[in-house]
């Protein structure tokens, strides 16, 4: 009996050592984004894959999920087998600020994924109404501070980044100023065009076209460094405003417990893709510079910061979860 036990004990081990491992990836990859065909993460996304499926030798497929804000393709994510073969593209949104503002998230964006690389940092601008006289984010925080509540900021709706990047401009400089949520980001321009609102902290590739134009007044960038579009302007930070930065980013994440080898796998296919030439030059026409991150563990730390950042504002802002 012992002597059978043996045999086929060996004999396992044997066809265990001779049968092949699976070359990583040997099907189609599916990488969730949770928004609709179109709409600017998609975009994003779409310039990507063409080349990590060049990269790879596997289609990677788009699989759009939009609805709830992003959630119910976040939450599809999370629930996805970690395997490696589905990925989903996440940003603040969905990954954080969904934390604060649903009662009852289907998922901890935390403890449910693995972060792989940070795909972009968008930039935002401050603008105003042209009819203000401020010409500069100081003669701005002057003029608000001589009509407090008198300045209305306009945002693409409670808990968005708008409203968040504005909350930490009003903290910073002490303004009272009065908060205007909108349904998106094209509202909000219109709104301050036609003097509805007089400012808001808005993406900048969205409002490029008016502030060209003249129908808006951009006094300074969001981010730490300047913008690749408007390189003139200074960052609110150099303006005066001392600590100042924020960033409405997108990164992509694996369902969590997918394997380190195939994280790594990943995080060095997406450096590869955002190096390529072209993707650069269509990323640039869209306003966001691609920007990797060094290793998945750092990219982890990023979004950690971020987490416990605007999880302040949030409390500042007194949002409350619905």
């Amino acid at each position: 009996m012992t002597r059978v036990f043996i045999f086929i004990v060996l004999a396992a081990s044997i066809v265990a050592i001779a049968a092949p491992v699976e070359k990583y990836p040997a099907r189609p990859i599916r990488l969730i984004t949770p928004q609709s065909a179109g709409a600017s993460m998609d975009v994003l996304v779409r310039i990507l894959t063409p080349k990590l499926t060049e990269l790879l030798g596997q289609p990677v497929v788009v699989d759009n999920r939009g609805g709830a804000g992003g959630v119910i393709g976040v939450e599809t994510a999370a629930r996805a087998a970690p395997d490696g073969y589905t990925l989903v593209m996440g940003a603040p949104a969905t990954m954080i600020i969904a934390r604060f503002t649903n009662r009852s998230l289907p998922y901890d964006p935390l403890k449910d994924f693995e972060p792989i690389s940070l795909i972009v940092n968008a930039e935002a601008v401050m603008v105003v109404t042209p009819a203000l006289a401020a010409k500069s984010v100081q003669e701005f925080i002057a003029l608000a501070k001589t009509q407090p509540g008198k300045l209305n900021m306009a945002s693409a709706g409670i808990g968005s980044s708008s409203h968040l990047a504005g909350v930490l401009f009003t903290t910073l400089t002490g303004i009272n100023s009065v908060h205007v949520p909108y349904k998106g980001g094209g509202p909000v321009a219109v709104a301050i065009i036609g003097g509805e609102t007089q400012w808001s902290i808005v993406p900048a590739a969205a409002v490029i076209a008016q502030v060209k134009a003249g129908r808006l007044r951009a006094l300074a960038v969001s981010t730490a460094k300047r913008s690749v579009l408007m390189p003139d302007l200074p960052t609110i930070a150099e303006a005066g405003v001392a600590g100042y930065e924020y960033n409405a980013w997108n990164g992509v994440f694996a369902p969590k417990g997918t394997p380190r080898a195939i994280i790594r796998i990943w995080h060095s296919a997406f450096l590869k893709v955002l190096a390529d030439a072209d993707v650069k030059q269509q990323y640039a026409n869209q306003g966001l510079p691609p920007q990797g991150s060094d290793s998945p563990e750092q990219f982890a730390a990023f979004m950690r910061a971020d987490y416990e950042r605007i999880a302040r504002l949030v409390k500042i802002a007194g949002i409350k979860p619905e």
